[in-house]
């Protein structure tokens, strides 16, 4: 019956696809369905969030497979030879150059193909497979004491695979050199199914070595083209490793001059075979590190003086990485990263260069700072360097130098920073007059370059400012002839870093000549006859300006849309030769700035990391390109231009929001500060239009209406907990899962309790006044954190009013954000709310007095939705007056208010566990929560590095989302509260504290019932 069941699924699967697509797409989708175990994905909705990756192209492939074993990637093969489809290898999808997209078959090994398969210490190496992402590979090295030490910027996400593919460098390649020379071998399928071993060439048998001889071959006819068209740079990624036997590299690609056949497929870009496996060169993971951040006045004096500082550290020295001016400021205006650049620069600098030293010692490396210190002073820069000894800044400034090209796009507006000539490199003697000549380059074209990267290897990544609906490909190709010209001038590589792909696959033999472009052709056509592998890429490449390839192609035009939210702020237009933008509303949008907004995302894939942070919850669960932020993203995009049917409303749109939780953690980690949150409302939104409410978005969301009369009959609304019949009863209905318990009413709450607290006319004119906002949850169902809070207050001398409403047309009902109708998209009644909300507030907000509220995500609606809901001045008076309760505090405390509630306070009998809702690890406020807990005497404190709990309002409650709410919380948050027994646990998300008790049957508390239980008597 099982068979019949498999067959009959791949029939089905055939005549959907072959009915949508094509026959042989059908084909194609019916034989993976039948033949393998991995995921086959040929909707318009897959293919279309794969035809793309961090490039400005979109190709849309025949479909998707995602492989479950990597026996099956043999199996793809085998069956896409059989249909003549041609194959394109993808790991993260983080390329710059469209090496990622094709017409083809996507394979994407990032899900299932990620393991270690062999680690020798002694030897210092490891096999991995292909889509084993590189800081996953460092994390599990680290306790041994090694490193893979090409460490790319986009080593969250980035995958050995595609770094091997593109001949990955990183920021410390000075020390460590490119991939290629960290590569010791690879087994791979070529086209026609070989699975060979590509090592030593002395050591070669078969076919393996028949290859070998091949290319050594060309490489001694050519000789004399290879002495004089190759470029002699550390940092030349272009065409295929033909000097594999007549090494031109500046640093040789092995220690000992033997040939190693790996690094023929070291930056072939997926065209000459499919890996199965990389074994890389380990190295002593460095103890110690010191970071010297030079500030520079001129850009060019940045330029001028990185060939002499090179020449510093004996060894030691391992990074000298550019951060200019553009990216300073821009940085400036990311939470995430504002308060680390300042700790970096003196005054305004037009650059800084980061010049690291690494080792085991670090009073020698503090000498070498200090070498550092003393050129600059000989070169006339004294007191330009900004020394970093201790490890976290130095940490944090990585961080945000890591998250350069990313920031670079934040740019709001059509003309972004393209990707094209950005990562050229010339030798470090010519790097000032290179740059200062590319800058007259940029300026003739009215335009302008924003740098940075790698000034240790002459390699600067810059990106002019292009519009790439308008005139955009027809500059990049006069800004590209202009740039290969001065490449040329100063001897340099036109392809320094990332790759040639569709973008720079033209000009390989601009670079090389024709000769050494026949001898390409000859080797990817000697290794795959069949021209199956990533076809029409470094031979026979389309041209870079092909507007047909490109995501805002030909036919890329926006569906004019009515938003419920207000999306102006992206709806403008950019100035290329200034960065200056125009008024919000002025950019011409159909969609009114959401278009616009969504296409913020260039597809960088930050969201696809694993490491602190919150982004993105979903799909560190799944590990699917759908539940991504970038894949969501791209689903909008292409619903928004009419590249999927149905627009916003369709099943597709859905699908891809459906395990969004609404963290916000893509609001704040993503560097193009990507909203998937907000937006997930505004689709919302659009759907509810169209197909209606469901029954549990309607009770959830109207709670706040209904919780003064459902309190007073608690027994009867707390029946459903007591009775598992009565548990899957409500499941059937609302979709509510039974394996949940849901909040307990109780008929003594805050809102019906003693009055307390001090009229609005008395605070007004009192001398320490607050205003507390009590929130549905916290005032109906944990009525002991609201008390905790005014007791708190109270004990530290403010003047306690309870906001309330000013109108008393809607009696028994309290105040309310309008976060629980948001949460279901319908916006036009939380405006109801909000504005209920804002005029009640308003009064004390216009006389400075703070509003603090206890629930993250209600008190947080006012610095964030309600300023987008159209209600004008008001609203942005009270986001600025309105705080968390341990916001509130901790600002008090710096500000030396706190002494009488510190004096009050019992030492600390446990240790206290923290774990932070997504909010407020989205707006930068954990900080905040440690510094007033640590206002406790012999507060212990530990923050829990941990992404959403899993629950994040109702989601977690609903049975179709249960295992994934589960595994959310089981990824950090719950193994880290069961290691810790004894600890205190707290917690201010009302839902965290359900999924903890939950998932562990420990109570967590608010931080306000915390700081009140330590009160003295």
């Amino acid at each position: 019956m099982a068979a019949a069941t498999s067959t009959d699924t791949a029939l089905q699967t055939y005549e959907q696809v072959a009915a949508a697509s094509n026959e042989v797409a059908g084909l194609l989708a019916k034989r993976l369905k039948t033949e393998t175990q991995g995921e086959v994905l040929f909707s318009a909705a897959d293919r279309g969030r794969y035809a793309t990756d961090a490039s400005i192209y979109q190709v849309t492939p025949l479909g998707v497979f995602v492989p479950k074993h990597a026996e099956e990637v043999a199996t793809a093969m085998a069956i896409c030879r059989d249909l003549k489809v041609p194959i394109v290898p993808r790991g993260g999808g983080t390329s710059q150059c469209g090496q990622t997209t094709g017409v083809g078959l996507v394979i994407d090994h990032s899900k299932h193909v990620r393991n270690i398969l062999n680690l020798d210490i002694k030897a210092g190496t490891v096999e991995v497979q292909p889509g084993m992402v590189l800081d996953s590979l460092n994390a599990s090295l680290k306790k041994h004491g090694v490193w893979f030490p090409v460490d790319v910027s986009t080593g969250a996400q980035a995958t050995l695979g595609g770094m091997a593919g593109n001949n990955s460098c990183g920021s410390r390649s000075i020390a460590y050199g490119n991939m290629v020379h960290n590569v010791l071998g690879a087994k791979a399928w070529l086209s026609n199914g070989d699975l060979l071993d590509f090592s030593q060439f002395e050591n070669s048998t078969g076919r393996a070595k028949e290859i070998g001889e091949f290319v050594k071959q060309l490489a001694v006819h050519h000789e004399a083209e290879l002495q004089t068209h190759w470029p002699k740079v550390l940092r030349r990624v272009a065409g295929y490793n033909l000097d594999i036997f007549d090494n031109q590299n500046v640093r040789p690609y092995t220690h000992d001059g033997k040939v190693n056949l790996s690094h023929l497929l070291v930056g072939s870009e997926g065209t000459l075979a499919m890996t199965q496996s990389l074994t890389l060169k380990l190295s002593e993971l460095p103890t110690a590190k010191v970071l010297g951040v030079v500030n520079f006045n001129r850009f060019h004096k940045a330029m001028d003086s990185a060939q002499h500082i090179v020449k510093l550290g004996n060894g030691s020295l391992t990074a000298v990485e550019l951060v200019d001016r553009t990216m300073i400021e821009l940085s400036l205006k990311i939470p995430a990263f504002e308060p680390t650049i300042r700790t970096a620069i003196i005054g305004e600098p037009e650059a800084i260069l980061l010049v690291e030293f690494a080792g085991s010692d670090k009073e020698k490396l503090k000498r070498e700072l200090k070498q550092l210190v003393a050129l600059m002073g000989d070169m006339g820069l004294p007191n330009s360097v900004v020394e970093m000894v201790d490890d976290a800044p130095q940490k944090n400034l990585w961080e945000v130098r890591k998250a350069g090209l990313n920031i670079m796009m934040s740019l709001k507006g059509d003309g972004k920073p393209v990707s094209f000539i950005e990562d050229c490199a010339v030798p470090l003697e010519h790097l000032a007059e290179y740059t200062d000549a590319l800058t007259q380059v940029f300026q003739k074209h009215g335009t302008k370059g924003t740098w940075y990267a790698h000034a240790s290897v002459g390699t600067l990544h810059v990106r002019p400012i292009l519009d790439m609906r308008q005139d955009g490909p027809l500059k990049m190709r006069a800004i590209a002839e202009e740039a290969s010209a001065l490449v040329r001038k100063f001897k340099g590589a036109y392809s320094g870093e990332h790759g040639d792909g569709l973008c720079r696959g033209e000009w390989i033999e601009w670079q090389f000549g024709p000769a050494l472009q026949q001898a390409f052709v000859q080797i990817k056509q000697h290794l795959d006859p069949l021209n199956l592998l990533s076809p029409n890429r470094m031979v026979n490449p389309p041209k870079m300006d092909d507007t047909s390839l490109m995501r805002f192609g030909n036919n890329y035009k926006i569906i004019p849309i009515q938003t419920a939210l207000d999306w102006s702020a992206w709806n403008v237009h950019n100035d290329a030769a200034t960065e200056q933008t125009t008024l919000p509303g002025t950019g011409q949008d159909p969609s009114q700035g959401l278009a616009k907004a969504v296409e913020m995302c260039n597809n960088n894939g930050t969201c696809r990391k694993f490491d602190a942070g919150t982004m993105c919850p979903s799909f560190r669960v799944t590990r699917d390109e759908i539940h991504a932020t970038r894949g969501r993203a791209n689903t909008l995009r292409l619903a928004l231009s009419g590249q999927l049917q149905g627009g916003l409303e369709s099943p597709e749109v859905k699908e891809a929001l459906d395990l969004c939780v609404g963290c916000k953690g893509c609001k704040r980690d993503c560097p193009t500060g990507v909203d998937m949150a907000r937006m997930k409302i505004e689709v919302q939104h659009h759907y509810n239009a169209k197909h209606g409410l469901q029954l549990k978005d309607t009770l959830i969301s109207n709670l706040p209406r209904y919780a003064h009369i459902a309190s007073q009959w608690p027994l009867l609304m707390n029946l459903r907990n007591q009775s598992p019949l009565l548990a899957r009863l409500a499941e059937s209905l609302t979709g509510l899962s039974a394996e949940r318990s849901w909040p307990e009413w109780k008929k003594d709450h805050f809102f019906n309790n003693r009055r307390v607290g001090i009229s609005a006319q008395e605070v007004l004119v009192a001398s320490k006044p607050v205003v507390l906002f009590v929130d549905t949850f916290n005032g109906y169902f944990e009525s002991e954190n609201a008390w905790a809070a005014h007791d708190v207050l109270s004990a530290a001398g403010y003047q306690v009013h309870i906001a309330s409403r000013t109108k008393q047309d809607k009696p028994g009902q309290h105040l309310c954000c309008g976060r629980t109708y948001l949460a279901s998209g319908q916006v036009s009644k939380a405006k109801e709310h909000a504005q209920a909300l804002l005029e009640a507030l308003l009064p004390f907000a216009q006389k400075g007095i703070a509003i603090v509220g206890l629930e993250p995500s209600c008190l947080l609606t006012l610095r964030d939705e309600s300023l987008v809901m159209g209600l004008g001045e008001m609203a942005e008076t009270v986001a600025a007056r309105a705080v968390l309760f341990e916001e509130f505090l901790a600002a008090e405390n710096k500000a030396g208010q706190l002494a009488l509630l510190k004096a009050k306070l019992a030492p600390a009998q446990k240790p206290i566990l923290i774990h932070g809702h997504c909010h407020q690890k989205a707006f930068g406020l954990m900080p905040s929560v440690t510094q007033v807990i640590q206002l406790i005497p012999e507060a212990k404190v530990d923050l829990i590095e941990s992404s959403c709990c899993g629950m994040a309002g109702s989601f977690g409650y609903e049975a179709s989302h249960l295992e994934v709410s589960k595994k959310m919380a089981e990824a950090n948050l719950l193994p880290s509260i069961r290691n810790n027994p004894d600890a205190c646990v707290v917690a201010d998300g009302t839902s965290c504290r359900h999924q903890i008790m939950d998932g562990t049957d420990r109570n967590a508390i608010h931080v306000a019932l915390l700081l009140a239980q330590h009160l003295k008597a």
